[in-house]
């Protein structure tokens, strides 16, 4: 494996080094391959500084989660990520972003090596003719927006050897998110969404861009110009996966309503991402936990399911049915133990955590990543040809019988939040 890893990196190295290629090597070790650059604990991104660690301090605990970050422009990024120390075993988790999963709880041997590959989607919130993204005041610290990629190392016992960053070229098919804060990259403990675990089941050949926002409606989406710059990246053969409904229901008026305004909100994403040669892909929105005496989930969307359904069937738009794979997936849970994929904890559960959490609409990651596999089985039942970077070790899933919340591993990460998002 090591041989074959050296022979793998100093080609890589040589052939595709350039401004926007980066080769991190993170092993402590006085020699490092030539071109790589070697990091050390004080090395941090500063305004005179493109690359380095970032938003909190390097604890000499080698347990503690660190942040990485470097700057690139907009686009996809091949990364090679080598895990494993000559020192020490290591059970490593990389993530990207706002709490993006990438590789989940590797595990190494002392002096192993292993050796896995991912995209990234990077991208900021300029707009052409000098124009931005309207981000909502909360969005600002949020870590898809910046002129950086950040990774997150944690784990329980993270053991990074090297990052190789380099730009992933056309072969690449971009998957973009638009929705709400059932789809969004969530930052802080304990919320998630599906649209940062689904990343971890890809290969290197599907980036996946989350341009999902917790409070959006369709006509917000479109509003604050998150589809204008989702298009701006797209190419033909790229996907945008479309869930809404949450939030659009709320919206009362004349004029307003499931069959119109929101209908027509849906078809004007499907006319603009055909417009460039994408492909929509619509999505049913996910179920509230609401449980009426029987046990069973009480429909809480009013009409809006049922009219996605009807402007999906009109436009030929292919359909994930979120909104029955997740009612199946609470009534298997049952009525309490459902509780287990929600933010529901006790006070004190988390620092500085004074009052009870008792959300039924936003999942903590254990529940974000049994919906990230309900989309992956929607995926699968539409015969999707993206469905060819999935990865080899995926193993197929029913929301009757979901994964055991028990055997469910997350290292949190060190950022909490009160606040619940936006949209209920």
């Amino acid at each position: 494996m090591k041989k074959l890893f050296t022979t793998l990196l100093m080609g890589l190295v040589t052939s595709t080094l350039s401004a926007q290629t980066y080769l991190f090597d993170f092993s402590g070790q006085k020699k490092v391959p030539q071109g790589a650059i070697r990091i050390t604990t004080d090395m941090r991104l500063t305004s005179d500084n493109d690359y380095g660690y970032d938003l909190m301090p390097v604890s000499p605990d080698e347990k503690s989660t660190r942040f990485f970050s470097v700057r690139v422009p907009d686009g996809n990024y091949r990364i090679t990520a080598t895990l494993g120390s000559k020192r020490r075993a290591g059970v490593t988790t990389l993530r990207a972003e706002s709490r993006r999963l990438f590789l989940e709880n590797v595990a190494t041997r002392k002096g192993e090596q292993q050796v896995y590959t991912f995209t990234v989607n990077k991208r900021d919130t300029l707009l052409h003719g000098g124009d931005r993204v309207r981000i909502k005041p909360r969005e600002r610290n949020k870590l898809i927006w910046p002129h950086k990629l950040p990774f997150a190392l944690t784990g329980d016992a993270p053991c990074l050897h090297s990052l190789l960053i380099e730009p992933a070229g056309e072969g690449v098919t971009t998957l973009f998110l638009a929705g709400n804060s059932t789809v969004v990259d969530q930052d802080y403990e304990p919320w998630a969404s599906w649209g940062q675990m689904i990343t971890r089941f890809f290969d290197e050949h599907v980036a996946i861009a989350n341009y999902a926002e917790s409070g959006e409606r369709a006509d917000t989406f479109i509003q604050a110009g998150r589809l204008k710059k989702a298009l701006s990246q797209m190419k033909p053969g790229d996907y945008m996966f479309i869930e809404f409904g949450h939030n659009d229901q709320k919206l009362k008026g004349s004029g307003k309503g499931a069959y119109y305004f929101f209908a027509t909100q849906l078809k004007y994403f499907v006319d603009e991402v055909r417009r460039v040669g994408g492909i929509p892909v619509f999505i049913t929105p996910t179920q509230r936990r609401s449980f009426d005496e029987q046990g069973r989930i009480k429909e809480t969307h009013e009409d809006y399911p049922d009219a996605m359904r009807w402007v999906a069937g009109r436009e030929q738009v292919p359909l994930i049915e979120l909104h029955d794979m997740t009612r199946t997936f609470y009534e298997a849970m049952g009525v309490e133990p459902s509780k287990r994929a929600f933010v529901h904890y006790p006070a004190g559960t988390y620092p500085g955590q004074d009052r009870e959490f008792a959300d039924n609409t936003h999942f903590n990651p254990y529940g974000a990543y049994q919906i990230a596999k309900c989309v992956i089985e929607g995926m699968k039942q539409l015969q999707l040809p993206i469905l060819s970077a999935l990865r080899a070790d995926y193993q197929s899933y029913d929301p009757a019988h979901p994964d055991s919340a028990d055997e469910f591993h997350w290292n949190d990460c060190p950022f909490f939040e009160m606040d619940k998002p936006d949209g209920n």
